[in-house]
């Protein structure tokens, strides 16, 4: 299994071989490999199954660094890493010659984002390469927010995770392109549209999260699924089909009398959509390792981060 550990020396030692490494963010716990070595990359594609058309995240340290990731930075991009860099927000851009095909899934473009993890950061200060870096556990499934969450997913398959601690934010980074100023969402995350758009338009035409031949991740329409299935509506109506006695509940704030109370979870008692998202990804591992059926779910209010929490809820469900 894996090693557990604060050892920055070692993780850069790692990465600089060629190998993996699982690092924290502010989001969820990436697998991280040199994003300019392409035989690192395949072995993130290998470790977690993923399939090669979906492209995947390049991580830095500072704005400076993006010249050597991407070939043009519009306006728009600077006003949007100077408000919320580091921070979930990953901005597609035109890669550069010396990023791989391998790692945009064959595009001409590329995410890239700064993560708000001082641990992180300071790894990747001590590089002399970006590192890509999707979330660390096999495809499709529930992302990662602790380190056991790796150990327990990836641990046999790669030689080290640094420990981060729990995740900030809990779930992914919000992804726009940007196509000269025009911006358009590709994937719903942890930072909120109505912050997003205190320093960019944003069109609702333009939000845009679902893609058989995705330009960003997260794009697919199911993802984020744990092994047991999941039903997203109204939890009374979908108690009535069901044996309340074999199913697990996901919710904002109510408990249902009818259901054991071990095998209810609510995401944030006051309501606070910021505590949920932290709260979702781990509410569906206990879950899914629970001796029940199905897990039933309900919709967040459509605001904040509660459309980010849907969207996962949402592909969580799809079963094609």
């Amino acid at each position: 299994m894996a090693d557990i550990g604060r050892d920055l020396q070692r993780a850069a030692s790692y990465l600089t071989q060629g190998e993996l490494v699982a690092i924290p963010t502010e989001t969820v716990y990436g697998l991280a490999a040199n994003a300019f070595d392409e035989a690192a990359v395949v072995k993130i594609f290998e470790a977690k199954n993923r399939p090669a058309f979906d492209p995947l995240i390049v991580h830095t340290h500072s704005v400076s660094e993006i010249s050597n990731i991407v070939r043009e930075v519009p306006d728009a991009a600077f006003m949007l890493a100077e408000r919320f860099w580091p921070g979930p927000l990953t901005l597609i851009l035109p890669k550069a010659e010396q990023v791989p095909l391998l790692v945009t899934s064959d595009h001409d473009s590329v995410g890239v984002r700064i993560p708000n993890h001082p641990l992180t950061l300071e790894l990747l200060r001590q590089l002399p390469f970006p590192v890509a870096a999707p979330s660390a556990n096999p495809f499709g499934y529930v992302s990662p927010t602790t380190a056991q969450h790796v150990q327990d997913q990836l641990g046999d398959r790669i030689p080290y995770i640094l420990d981060g601690g729990d995740c900030a934010v809990g779930i992914e980074s919000t992804i726009i392109r940007l196509n000269g100023n025009e911006v358009e969402v590709l994937r719903l995350g942890g930072l909120a549209l109505e912050e997003l758009e205190e320093v960019v338009q944003i069109s609702k035409a333009k939000v845009k999260t679902s893609s058989s031949n995705p330009a960003a991740p997260g794009m697919l329409s199911s993802h984020y699924s744990p092994r047991k299935k999941v039903l997203l509506g109204s939890i009374a109506e979908n108690l009535l089909k069901t044996d309340p006695t074999r199913v697990g509940v996901i919710s904002l704030q109510q408990i249902f009398s009818e259901v054991p109370r071990e095998q209810q979870i609510l995401l944030s008692a006051s309501g606070d959509l910021s505590e949920a998202a932290r709260s979702l990804f781990s509410a569906l591992r206990i879950l899914d390792a629970q001796p029940v059926d199905v897990i039933l779910a309900e919709p967040m209010p459509e605001q904040g981060l509660g459309r980010a929490i849907n969207d996962r809820l949402q592909r969580a469900s799809f079963r094609g």
